[in-house]
């Protein structure tokens, strides 16, 4: 990635934590669920991504992609990144902005370290579970009677329950269940058992 400094030109950049400068790599997320799924999942697998340099860090959207690589050039620090399969065009275009020499390709997405899922968290979730003990988890985090009220929505009736699911775990309201994955006593440690199927473009 070229090392620029982006307050020259005057393009935003993102604010990044104080930790981000003593990393030796940072892997750029899209949210906080993500976060903590690749944080549990590298745990599991016995991974100490601290003591590894590795920073995971979610941008807030993969529409900040590009904020958050011009800030990590100018302190010099390498990125990485796990994003949905859908945001690709905004990695490539990121990458673009923070000074790569367009067009991006698959390789190139590859080779800057980029890969993408081929479903997202909530389809990850609700397939590696599914849909009985997902539903076990809502209920035990309270969220149960909520995702019942959710299903009887029109637009919901219709649909099979995993694919309800998977649409409630994308919500604000579903997604407050997500984070429970970084604690070692909820039921969602079990979620990140298999390692999410990632590809590169």
């Amino acid at each position: 990635m070229v090392r620029e400094d982006p307050a020259r030109d005057g393009r935003e950049v993102a604010p990044v934590p104080s930790g981000v400068r003593g990393a030796r790599v940072v892997a750029l997320v899209e949210g906080v669920s993500d976060q903590v799924a690749v944080e549990r999942l590298a745990v599991r697998r016995g991974r100490d991504l601290p003591g590894e340099g590795v920073l995971v860090l979610p941008m807030g959207g993969a529409t900040n992609v590009g904020r958050h690589l011009r800030a990590l050039g100018h302190l010099g620090v390498p990125a990485s990144g796990l994003l949905d399969i859908g945001e690709e065009r905004f990695v490539r275009r990121g990458l673009v902005s923070a000074g790569a020499r367009g067009p991006v390709t698959g390789s190139d997405l590859r080779h800057a370290g980029f890969f993408f899922c081929i479903a997202d968290l909530e389809d990850e979730l609700t397939r590696g579970l599914g849909v009985s003990a997902t539903e076990d988890v809502l209920a035990a985090n309270g969220d149960l009677e909520l995702f019942r009220r959710f299903q009887r929505q029109p637009a919901q009736r219709v649909r099979p329950v995993a694919h309800q699911l998977h649409r409630f775990l994308g919500t604000t309201a579903g997604r407050k269940a997500l984070p429970g994955c970084s604690s070692s006593t909820s039921t969602w440690t079990v979620c990140p058992s298999r390692s999410t199927p990632c590809s590169g473009t």
